[in-house]
């Protein structure tokens, strides 16, 4: 499911103010920008690079990407505003939101056309391994490449449809279990690293451009349901004319050809307004993994169990209430 709401911020009207923020943004001449470890630093800056040159040269201050080793640096970054907007996927998206005051204010779309994107398990071409209960069944022999903890497609998503769903804790199913990013994923399973790993549709595209005899190695054995493709996500409290000025710059960016190259180095083609309702199915995928787990806890306490479900269901229900109630606007 894809949610978009089309808001619009106010301009000042009081010119007094409005003199107040354009000093304070004069003084604040740099805009960082956190970017989430969907592969290695390296490989990550030479694509970024002519894309947040053009914001420089549209908003008048110098852009600087923030890398990390994992998801959880970028979301404390801007927890402790360190960083002033991110792309994030959905998950580390709805963290950043819930604990670090950011707000999601637009959605990246994908320049296959596709609505978003998919979470993929992967093995080697010569493996054995031809289905996901297949992997289940011998699961105590196999290592396997689980995703950060924080990604969407690398570990949430493949953590509810692939585990939570069947009762498995992947953390002592297998024989082995290692965090990493999807890059590292495929490469150890090219490499014969590991068994099994966590991947998606966007990064092996990437990896077929970039590694070409690297993702000849893979085969894929599990497909999951339609993701939404990755928000955009700002810090709550930055002035508004600085609200304002980014997203002018991302709702009009991608107008010419030289910009549309520059973003299909990132696999974009644009970009649309979204909020934080954009989270809504995720948060709802969180909360079915959550309660697969505790129905699935035969050492729980059964009145602990009853309750917990209880508090589970209710917060569903009022996800589904509000779902309902954006599809009918």
């Amino acid at each position: 499911m894809k949610i978009r709401l089309f808001s619009r911020l106010a301009l000042p009207l009081i010119a007094g103010l409005g003199l107040v923020s354009q000093q304070a943004l004069a003084a604040d001449d740099t805009i960082n920008f956190g970017v989430i470890s969907t592969e290695s630093s390296q490989n990550q800056a030479p694509l970024w690079e002519p894309f947040l040159d053009d914001m420089s040269e549209a908003m008048g201050v110098e852009v600087k990407p923030f890398f990390a080793t994992d998801y959880a640096a970028v979301i404390q970054a801007m927890r402790f505003d360190k960083i002033d907007l991110a792309w994030y996927g959905n998950k580390s998206a709805m963290e950043a939101v819930d604990r670090a005051g950011g707000e999601i204010f637009a959605q990246t779309i994908p320049d296959n056309g596709q609505p978003g994107y998919w979470s993929l398990m992967i093995v080697h071409k010569d493996s054995p391994y031809d289905s996901i209960d297949e992997i289940l069944e011998n699961a105590s022999e196999l290592t396997f490449g689980n995703g950060d903890p924080n990604s969407t497609s690398g570990y949430l998503v493949p953590g509810y449809y692939i585990f939570a769903k069947n009762g498995v804790d992947a953390s002592s199913a297998f024989k082995r279990t290692m965090n990493s990013s999807h890059e590292n994923n495929a490469l150890s399973v090219a490499n014969g690293q590991v068994d099994v790993a966590t991947f998606n549709t966007e990064s092996m595209a990437r990896l077929e451009i970039s590694q070409p005899e690297k993702a000849e190695q893979l085969k894929v054995i599990w497909k999951s349901p339609l993701i939404p493709s990755d928000p955009l996500v700002w810090r709550k409290n930055l002035p508004g004319e600085r609200k304002s000025a980014m997203r002018e710059f991302f709702m009009n960016y991608g107008d010419t050809e030289e910009e549309q190259e520059k973003l299909a180095a990132l696999q974009w083609s644009g970009f649309e307004p979204s909020d934080n309702d954009q989270l809504l199915p995720i948060r709802q995928l969180e909360l079915f993994k959550q309660r697969a787990q505790v129905e699935a806890d035969d050492d729980m306490d059964a009145d602990a169990k009853t309750e917990q479900l209880a508090e589970l269901d209710a917060q569903l229900e009022a996800l589904n209430e509000r779902l309902e109630a954006i599809e009918a606007e």
